[in-house]
């Protein structure tokens, strides 16, 4: 029977035996070998298989390198403060604070170096990410100490220190490894700062347009100086003469993209800006501009449709609130006149806020115009009525008045030197026509003609 088994384990066809073996064999880490069918007679070739070891777990290939880092991170966080005070001027001028916090993050860059070697992130295909908790142990001031531009420099002079020691970090024969490692870990710790910085502007850029918010909410309501002075410091406004306030229609959507469009379109033109949306307008307190009527019209993209309504240009801040009222005033009255320019001062509106309701238009109409034609001399009054009754034609005034029509002439080029209103234009003889019907309703307190004072200009209040 012993002979009928090895005869059939012998044979070609049966391989169980000859499996076995290859298995025994492979648990004991030996080689096998197996015959195979020969492909020719008198011809044959040996197959030799082996187990392939083991592959080591993450970070495992490094170990003695990661000991020897371990215990160097309090030097190399030396001496890469130590290299950022050589080579980077600006990085001397910090306050002493600021620069252990800079320490603090160096220390925390060489553990993190390990922890990520450990986690796999030193594999080529390895998505793991440095944490953001290597920027953490230093308080977000630092982050608004220094810009992204300088933190990039000091993680340029870290990992540059953190190389020339390699020699010294790594175990032998592990040298080029713990360069590409180290390449790849530079490359984490960029996106890692990236992404702190980021959040930091979002959260800034909240804050900030919070703060903006505030401001324009406390010139809509007229608060006191002192409260627009603060905010406006806490924003950083240079309150650069003159200040003025334009107000629409927003566009919609998103206020940030709203007061993104605002600033990037402030930035062409060189102007000081504060933005702000409430309800359905759009507030944009201007600074530094010569004539804003003219920088309000460059900023039309950022407005929705309608009337845009600038206010008069004041000397700072503190007094913008009169600016704000005149040109809110002027947008709830612009749609009384379709033709209106965009933009449109808000004084070239006192008919319509006059019709409105608003007293300050009123009482402009009422001093400004009024008052001035009847100081300057009954017969400017006269000629007006006789002028707006005659349609305008002055050869009928004329006949009212039993004057020369060169009379009649020369008293309306003294309306318009005395107002800076000419009755020979459609638009403001429409302004002198309510002027003139404000100033009889509403009483003019000294109407003694004044004649060394010069001819007040409604659309400027001087």
């Amino acid at each position: 029977m012993d002979a009928n088994h090895r005869a059939r384990a012998n044979r070609p066809g049966d391989t169980r035996h000859r499996r076995r073996g290859a298995a025994d064999a492979s648990a004991a880490g030996r080689p096998t070998v197996t015959a195979a069918r020969p492909r020719s007679p008198g011809t044959t070739r040996q197959v030799t298989t082996c187990q392939a070891r083991a592959v080591n777990e993450p970070g495992t290939e490094l170990a003695a390198t990661l000991r020897r880092i371990e215990r160097a991170a309090g030097a190399l966080a030396t001496a890469s403060v130590a290299r950022m005070d050589e080579t980077l001027p600006w990085f001397r001028e910090l306050p002493a604070d600021q620069r252990s916090w800079v320490m603090l993050v160096a220390q925390a860059g060489a553990r993190s170096l390990v922890q990520w070697l450990r986690a796999g992130g030193g594999t080529a295909d390895s998505t793991q990410e440095v944490s953001d908790e290597v920027f953490a142990t230093a308080p977000q001031a630092l982050a608004r100490s220094i810009s992204l531009q300088q933190t990039v420099a000091l993680i340029k002079v870290t990992i540059d220190v953190v190389e020339e020691r390699v020699p010294t970090l790594a175990a032998p024969g592990e040298e080029q490894q713990l360069r590409d490692v180290v390449l790849r870990y530079s490359r984490e710790i960029a996106f890692a700062a990236a992404r702190v910085y980021a959040r930091a502007a979002e959260s800034r850029g909240s804050w900030d347009a919070r703060l903006q918010a505030l401001l324009v909410d406390a010139l809509l309501r007229g608060d006191s100086p002192d409260v627009l002075a603060s905010r406006a410091a806490a924003l950083g406004w240079a309150d650069a003469p003159p200040v003025a306030v334009a107000v629409g229609r927003s566009p919609g959507g998103e206020v940030s993209a709203v007061l993104h469009t605002v600033y990037r379109l402030a930035r062409r033109i060189g102007a000081e800006v504060i933005g702000g949306v409430h309800g359905d307008r759009l507030v944009i307190v201007l600074g530094g501009v010569a004539d804003p009527v003219a920088a309000t019209g460059k900023l039309l993209d950022a407005f929705g449709t309608g009337p845009v309504v600038v206010g008069p240009a004041v000397p700072s801040l503190d007094e913008a609130t009169d600016s704000a009222r005149a040109a809110l005033a002027g947008f709830r009255a612009a749609p009384a006149w379709p033709a209106a320019p965009r933009p449109v001062p808000a004084a070239d509106l006192l008919p319509e806020r006059a019709l409105a309701g608003d007293a300050e238009a009123r009482r402009r109409l009422r001093h400004d115009v009024y008052a001035s034609l009847a100081r300057s001399g009954g017969e400017l009054l006269e000629t007006l009525d006789a002028f707006f009754t005659a349609s305008g034609t002055l050869e009928s005034a004329a006949r009212a008045l039993f004057v020369h029509p060169n009379t009649v002439r020369y008293r309306l080029r003294r309306v318009a030197e005395v107002t800076g209103l000419s009755p020979l234009a459609a638009r403001d003889a429409y302004a002198l026509q309510v002027a003139l019907t404000v100033g009889r309703l509403d009483p003019v307190v000294a109407l003694t003609p004044n004649r060394t004072t010069g001819p007040a200009n409604p659309r400027t209040g001087q």
